[in-house]
């Protein structure tokens, strides 16, 4: 008696390299038409002088030596570096320190985690004007108002970011912790590790991966931060330069992208399309550097 073959296998493979495209065609497009034409769109742009798409013209890399030129633009490039990795510390931090006691056991952890996490549900523009009320009327006190005080609006935006961030991050951190392999810790402790010792050779280690996307999600977090800086500060305070040009001593760089766009000169657009293609380049730069510096940390398990 002959065996019969089984075709299963080839009857699926066949399948799939017929209707492959029925199912990745609409993404694909969609993909192409909402993210990579206006990507390339933007280049040219950064790469021309305009007040319409429609009447672009070609001036080669004059827009990125104004761009550089900027002074506003380079106090918006250090302000969002110093920002980022201020935020990027505090939130990993914090939110792995809560994480890692929100996993040890303790009474009402899940009430904890919905109530750390509910502030990531809140719009950023909401989240700002909310938090300039609230450092407004403890800074009243003072006689002086969080858009008058350039310190008061860096670390304004560095509380409204760890409000919001933190529970997201949280969570991420305690996904990576209960992932820990039991018997890693187990053999520490019947080893003599203490709890430091088990914290930072063995759970830390292995948390390596969540580690990586936190981080990661912080770095760019903060480097695009908006609409938090545009509801809490605006860029206030100004500095006016001997120029007769201005300053937003609290303004990011997505925002000094936004108001060059939309300022009053008229060849301020092409201006604005060469900061948004540098702003994309450092942003990329610097997340793919970490990613691949924090991904030769993590422990193959």
């Amino acid at each position: 008696m002959k065996e019969k073959k089984i075709t299963g296998g080839n009857t699926i493979r066949k399948s799939t390299r017929r209707w492959w495209p029925l199912f990745l065609g609409p993404v694909t497009a969609a993909f192409c038409i909402g993210f990579v034409w206006p990507f390339l769109q933007g280049i040219y742009l950064s790469l021309c002088k305009f007040r319409l798409i429609s009447d672009a013209e070609l001036i080669g890399f004059g827009n990125y030596v104004k761009a550089f030129q900027d002074a506003s633009f380079t106090h918006a490039f250090w302000y969002t570096a110093l920002f980022a990795v201020t935020s990027l510390v505090l939130i990993n931090v914090l939110a792995f320190a809560v994480a890692y006691a929100l996993t040890q056991n303790i009474k009402g952890s899940n009430l904890f985690r919905t109530v750390f996490f509910m502030p990531n549900l809140i719009g950023g523009i909401v989240l700002g004007y909310i938090w300039s009320m609230i450092f407004d009327g403890i800074l009243s006190r003072f006689n002086t108002s969080i858009l008058l005080n350039s310190k008061f609006g860096f670390w304004g935006l560095i509380i409204l970011m760890c409000w919001q961030q933190i529970g997201y991050m949280m969570i991420i951190y305690i996904a990576g912790l209960q992932a820990v392999p039991e018997d890693m810790i187990e053999a520490a402790r019947i080893d003599g590790a203490t709890k430091a010792q088990t914290l930072f050779r063995v759970t830390i280690p292995n948390v390596m991966p969540s580690i990586t996307i936190c981080m990661f999600l912080s770095l760019t977090n903060g480097f695009k931060l908006f609409d938090q800086n545009l509801a809490l500060t605006a860029g206030q305070p100004f500095i006016i330069q001997p120029d007769g040009s201005t300053i937003k001593t609290t303004e990011m760089l997505a925002l000094n992208i936004y108001n060059t766009f939309y300022g009053s000169n008229s060849a301020s657009q092409g201006v604005a399309q060469a900061k948004a293609v540098i702003f994309f380049v450092l942003v990329a730069g610097l997340g793919l550097a970490q990613l691949g510096y924090t991904r030769k940390k993590e422990v193959q398990q």
